[in-house]
C-alpha cells in the first residue's frame, strides 16, 4: 500500500504523464475522505488530471474507489428490472418528469437520484419541489416500497450524503479550481453516483450545443463514450444518446412552467421536441431493461403515464392536482418584423431564467418556483410582426431588465424558411 506521506508523489507522477497505479487511486480517494489528502493537494492532483487525462483502466479504478467512499445501494431483489437515465443539463429540459413515470408505466423501476440548478440549466429536484408538498428527501426503505409498488415504479429523489461522498467533496473543489470541464473527471464524478444507486441499467442523454455544458459533438461524444465505458466496466448496461441544445426544449424554462409543460405531455398532448425525445429515451431505457414487448407511445397516449406521475408524486407528499406557483409579474418581448424564426440560443433563455429567479449563483440559494421563460416561437415558427415571442416571468420585476439584456441577440427573424436539425444526434453503445 502507497505511504500515507505519498500524497506529493501521487501528485508528481500524475503531473509527468505516469499512469496511477490501483493502490495510488485507492488511498488517494481514501485519503481524501477521510482528510488525510488536503484540499489543495487533491486541487494539485485535479489539475494534473486535467491536462495528463486517464487511461480507461485508471478512470474504472478511480470511480470504483469513489464508489466505494461511501454507500451502495442494491435493487436486484426488486420484482421488476430497473433502469435509470441521466442528463448533463441543459435549457428547457424537463424530460426526467414525464419520462420516469412513462417507464415505470411500462413495466421498469426507475430509481432516480437528481440534483438541483446551478447557474442558466434547471435542477429537476427544483421543479418538483414548485409542486405543493412535494418532498425530495426519501429513505432507501422508502424508495423500495415505491419501487415495488406496481402503481408507482419510479422515484425522483436527491441523492443521501453518504452516496459517493468522495465526489461531493471533489466537485466542490473542481468549481473552484478551474478543474470542472476535465473528461474524466465528469464521467467519474456522474457514474460514481449512478453505480451507486444500484441500478442494472442506465440511459446517458449528452447535450451538445450552445446551451450545454459540452459545446461540440467531438468532447460530447468523448464524455458518452468514457462513461459507457465506465458502466460495462462496472457491470451496468449502460447506453449514450447525444442530443442537441443549440435550442431549449419545449416553450418553457423554468421550475413550475415546466412541469406544466411536463403534465401537459403526460396527458398526451405538449411540444413535440420533448415527446419525441421522452419516448425516444424511455425506449433505450426499456431496452436496455430488457423489455421489449412496451409502447412508450401508447402509454402517453392511454393515460397510465399519468397515473403512475400522480401516484410518484402523491407518494413523495406532493399533491398532484395542487394548483402550481405563478409569478407575480410578466413582460412580453414581441417581434419587431415579420419572417421566420431561424435561432433562439439556448443559453441567452437560460441566462434570463436564471436573472428571473428560476436559477441560483450559489448552492442553497433559494429559487422562485414561478420564474421562468415562457417561449412562444421556436426555429422554423412564422412570425408576424407584433406577435409575442417571449413572456418572462419572475416576482423581482427588477429582474426583468437583466434578463431583456441576457435575450438581447438571441433569436433572430429572417426571411427564408429553415430546416430545424435533429434532436438525437448519435447513440453510443458499448
Amino acid at each position: 500500500m502507497v505511504s500515507v506521506h505519498s500524497a506529493v508523489s501521487v501528485i508528481a507522477a500524475k503531473r509527468d504523464g505516469r499512469e496511477l497505479d490501483d493502490e495510488q487511486i485507492d488511498w488517494v480517494i481514501d485519503g481524501f475522505t477521510r482528510g488525510v489528502v488536503a484540499d489543495e493537494q487533491m486541487s494539485a492532483l485535479a489539475m494534473a488530471i486535467f491536462w495528463r487525462g486517464m487511461t480507461r483502466r485508471e478512470l474504472a479504478r478511480w470511480t470504483r474507489a469513489m464508489i466505494e467512499s461511501g454507500q451502495r445501494m442494491n435493487f436486484t431483489d426488486l420484482p421488476r428490472p430497473t433502469v435509470d437515465k441521466h442528463s448533463t443539463g441543459g435549457v428547457g429540459d424537463k424530460i426526467t418528469l414525464p419520462l420516469a413515470p412513462l417507464v415505470a408505466a411500462c413495466g421498469a423501476a426507475v430509481p432516480q437520484l437528481s440534483g438541483r440548478g446551478l447557474g442558466h440549466t434547471g435542477g429537476t429536484l427544483d421543479k418538483l419541489e414548485s409542486i405543493p408538498g412535494w418532498r425530495a428527501t426519501v429513505t432507501v426503505p422508502q424508495m423500495r416500497q415505491m419501487l415495488s409498488d406496481p402503481k408507482v415504479g419510479a422515484v425522483v429523489c436527491a441523492a443521501g450524503a453518504d452516496l459517493a461522498p468522495a465526489d461531493k467533496r471533489l466537485y466542490a473543489l473542481r468549481d473552484v479550481t478551474g478543474t470542472v470541464e476535465s473528461i474524466p473527471l465528469i464521467a467519474s464524478s456522474i457514474m460514481s453516483k449512478k453505480i451507486a444507486e444500484g441500478t442494472a441499467a442506465l440511459v446517458l442523454d449528452v447535450k451538445v450545443g450552445a446551451g450545454a455544458f459540452m459545446k461540440n459533438i467531438d468532447a460530447a461524444r468523448e464524455l458518452a463514450t468514457a462513461m459507457v465505458e465506465l458502466g460495462a466496466d462496472a457491470g451496468v448496461r449502460t447506453v449514450a444518446l447525444l442530443t442537441a441544445m443549440d435550442t431549449p426544449l419545449g416553450r418553457t424554462a423554468g421550475n413550475a412552467l415546466e412541469v406544466a409543460e411536463s403534465v401537459e405531455v403526460l396527458a398526451g398532448g405538449g411540444p413535440a421536441d420533448v415527446v419525441e425525445l421522452t419516448v425516444a429515451l424511455a425506449r433505450e431505457m426499456l431496452a436496455q431493461a430488457g423489455i421489449h414487448d412496451a409502447d412508450p407511445a401508447a402509454a402517453l397516449a392511454d393515460g397510465r403515464a399519468m397515473d403512475h406521475w400522480r401516484a410518484m408524486i402523491a407518494a413523495q407528499g406532493g399533491d398532484p392536482a395542487a394548483r402550481l406557483p405563478r409569478a407575480k409579474h410578466t413582460e412580453v418581448l414581441e417581434a419587431e418584423r415579420s419572417g421566420t424564426m431561424t435561432r433562439l440560443d439556448a443559453m441567452g433563455v437560460g441566462l434570463a431564467a436564471w436573472r428571473l429567479g428560476a436559477g441560483r449563483a450559489r448552492q442553497g440559494d433559494p429559487v422562485q418556483f414561478g420564474a421562468g421563460v415562457e417561449m412562444h416561437a421556436k426555429p422554423g415558427d412564422p412570425i408576424t410582426a407584433g406577435q409575442p415571442l417571449l413572456t418572462l416571468h419572475t416576482n423581482t420585476p427588477e429582474a426583468i431588465p437583466g434578463a431583456v439584456e441576457a435575450l438581447r441577440g438571441a433569436y433572430e427573424i429572417g426571411a427564408d424558411p429553415v430546416t430545424v436539425p435533429p434532436i438525437v444526434l448519435d447513440r453510443i453503445a458499448p
